[in-house]
């Protein structure tokens, strides 16, 4: 999978079926043989991952310790709600209540790529969530990245 980009405003249609932008879409040639998962994010949103990528995550998961409690936790709540999604025959998918309801979505939608996942917003809390963008963007793009310009391809 490529990476993806862009944010994509959607609306749910009554029986809460989303339809994947054609634009995203083409990206994500598999989500029609494979199927995508979506699950909580961390935050008031949702994510939804391909196959192939859940199943990394899941992968990563198997390594962890299965007897340390914050192991236990962590796994427990990550993957706590995970749903496969199927596209139907007009490319839509039905996202699930119980998570509609965990992100607080009710009919507009923003699906925000990042990278190798999407993140399902209700539109209004994408709205106030990024107009606090921080002061100075520029200090924590150094704090992030800025040792990371300077390593090259190590």
């Amino acid at each position: 999978m490529s990476y993806l980009t862009g944010e994509f405003e959607c609306k749910l249609d009554p029986k809460s079926r989303m339809m994947i932008p054609a634009g995203l879409k083409k990206k994500l040639p598999e989500a029609e043989t494979e199927g995508l998962v979506i699950n909580r994010g961390f935050k008031n949103y949702l994510v939804i991952y391909t196959k192939t990528e859940w199943d990394k995550r899941l992968d990563e998961l198997s390594k962890l310790n299965e007897y340390e409690e914050d192991n236990i936790e962590f796994i427990r709540y990550f993957t706590r709600g995970a749903t496969e999604l199927s596209l139907d025959a007009a490319g839509r998918v039905l996202l699930p209540k119980f998570l509609l309801d965990y992100a607080g979505i009710k009919n507009d939608v923003v699906l925000a790529c990042q990278l190798n996942k999407i993140e399902v917003w209700d539109a209004d809390a994408h709205k106030t969530a990024f107009s606090n963008e921080p002061q100075n963007f520029s200090a924590l793009a150094q704090r992030v990245m800025g040792n990371k310009a300077r390593r090259g391809d190590e």
